[in-house]
Parts: C-alpha cells; sequence; structure tokens
C-alpha cells in the first residue's frame, strides 16, 4: 500500500469529488486528510465504521489497534467483517477489507496489547486518536498519552441503546480531558455490550460520529465537541448535550500533569 499522496490528480479528483464540492472543505482540506495520520484504538463496533469513514476520506495513514480475534457474536454489528473472517485477527481482517475500500491509504496494524511505554510513540505519531474500546483502563492510557503528547482524543462509548460522544483536545490548555469527566479510581460501573448487549445501528452512528469529529480536527473546520458531551439514545433517537468542565485539580491535565503508567487493557470494542 502506498501513503495517498498530497496532489489530487483525475482519480483523485473524482474519487474525493463530493468532499471537494464542499466550501468548508474542498481541495485544501482533502490535502490535509491526505497528510493526516489517524490512530484508531479498537477495531470493533465503533472502530469498524469509524476507521472504514476515516480511508474512504482519504486519510494517509490510518493505524488500527486491537489485540482480539474475529468472533461470530462480532458479527451483528461490527460492520468489517464477515463469516470467513471468525478466527482471524481483527486488525488483518479490517486491514484487507480497508485497503479494498481505498488502496491510497496505508493501513498500519497493532495486533498486541501495549503498555504506556509502547503507546506513547503511537500517540505522538498521530494527528488525532479515536477512542473505540470498552474498557476504562485503556480509555485512561489512551487520555494520559493524548495529554503529554498534546493530541485531540476523540471518545465514544455505546451499550444497550446509549451511546455517548466527546473530544478532548489536549492542544487547548483550558479545555477538559477524558478523565476531568470520568475520573481514575471513581466508583463508575463499567458496562459492556458483551454483557448488556447492544444496538447494533447505535455503534455506526457512534463511529461515525467520531469519523467526523476527526475529519473536521484534522481539516480544521466546523465546530468541534471538545467541551461538550453529546448522549446519543437511539431508542427514542433522541440528542442531548453536557457541559464538561476542566477539572483544575485533575491530576492528568490540571496542577499535577504528572502521568501514572498504565497498561492498555486488550480493547473488545462495542
Amino acid at each position: 500500500m502506498t501513503t495517498c499522496a498530497t496532489e489530487l490528480d483525475d482519480a483523485r479528483l473524482l474519487r474525493y469529488s463530493r468532499h471537494i464540492l464542499l466550501s468548508e472543505l474542498g481541495p485544501d482540506a482533502q490535502a490535509k486528510f491526505a497528510a493526516a495520520h489517524a490512530l484508531v484504538i479498537g477495531v470493533g463496533g465503533l472502530g469498524a465504521p469509524a476507521a472504514q469513514f476515516l480511508v474512504a476520506a482519504g486519510v494517509g495513514t490510518v493505524t488500527i489497534c486491537d489485540a482480539d480475534t474475529v468472533d461470530l457474536t462480532n458479527l451483528q454489528r461490527q460492520i468489517l467483517y464477515a463469516t470467513a473472517d471468525i478466527g482471524a485477527r481483527k486488525v488483518d481482517a479490517a486491514a484487507r477489507r480497508l485497503a479494498a475500500i481505498n488502496p491510497d491509504v496505508r493501513i498500519e496494524r497493532i495486533g498486541y496489547r501495549v503498555d504506556a511505554v509502547e503507546l506513547a510513540p503511537l500517540v505522538e505519531a498521530a494527528d488525532v486518536v479515536l477512542d473505540c474500546c470498552d474498557n476504562f483502563p485503556t480509555r485512561h492510557a489512551v487520555n494520559a498519552a493524548c495529554v503529554r503528547a498534546r493530541k485531540p482524543l476523540v471518545s465514544g462509548a455505546a451499550v444497550r441503546f446509549d451511546g455517548q460522544v466527546a473530544v478532548f483536545d489536549a492542544r487547548d490548555r483550558q479545555g477538559p480531558c477524558y478523565h476531568c469527566l470520568f475520573g481514575e479510581g471513581e466508583d463508575l460501573e463499567e458496562t459492556r455490550c458483551a454483557t448488556m448487549g447492544v444496538f447494533a445501528p447505535l455503534v455506526g452512528i457512534v463511529g461515525a460520529m467520531q469519523a467526523a469529529e476527526a475529519l473536521k480536527l484534522v481539516a480544521g473546520v466546523g465546530e468541534s465537541l471538545a467541551g461538550r458531551l453529546l448522549l446519543v439514545d437511539a431508542l427514542a433517537m433522541r440528542l442531548r448535550e453536557l457541559a464538561v468542565p476542566r477539572d483544575p485539580a485533575c491530576p492528568v491535565c490540571g496542577v499535577s500533569e504528572a502521568s501514572q503508567g498504565h497498561e492498555v487493557a486488550s480493547p473488545k470494542v462495542g
């Protein structure tokens, strides 16, 4: 696979024409997409649609990180995978499908559990990070790495009929981080679709929103969800928005910005 060129030849002008036609994007934004590097943590329910939209949009390099293999129970919602992929590493099956969508994009695969030391250079190399996992240890580790590297983080979650999307942009030192919203060690119930179930289209909705926020951040257009938490009630199909203030005492982005080491748990997503 070759890295997507920043020059728009006739084939690329045609492929990306519907973005180029948008006055808010145009060829300049498309060139930014081609030069960008997105890191997707987890290629399950959320990461599958998010990665597909990033690749289809022509983001030059997309790194996918997941330690799991494809299981029969994934196929109800993880739309990158087919029955023939059962037992394969998710990153391998996902990379094949993503390369077929857009061979211009470079797909990098991380198919094992990474610790904080290994996570740091992955985040540092990215322009935007998408947290598409389903467990708090991974979320906090990714958040800490993004704060240290001053990289924007697009966070998504979905269980049952409830989803949420937020952006934590560490480039803004006055903005909140994930820890400001969900503090480590707090008495928070961690619910996963493996035990609670999840409405299949919901993960597509949330994952697509994450891709939209990531592309806007790369292009530098519109208003991001930074400082806001968007709640999705798919059963009633209603959206609700909450403000997320910065915690001045946050041990990750607040007074003490020293980060603690974390091991990233296997990101079983959506």
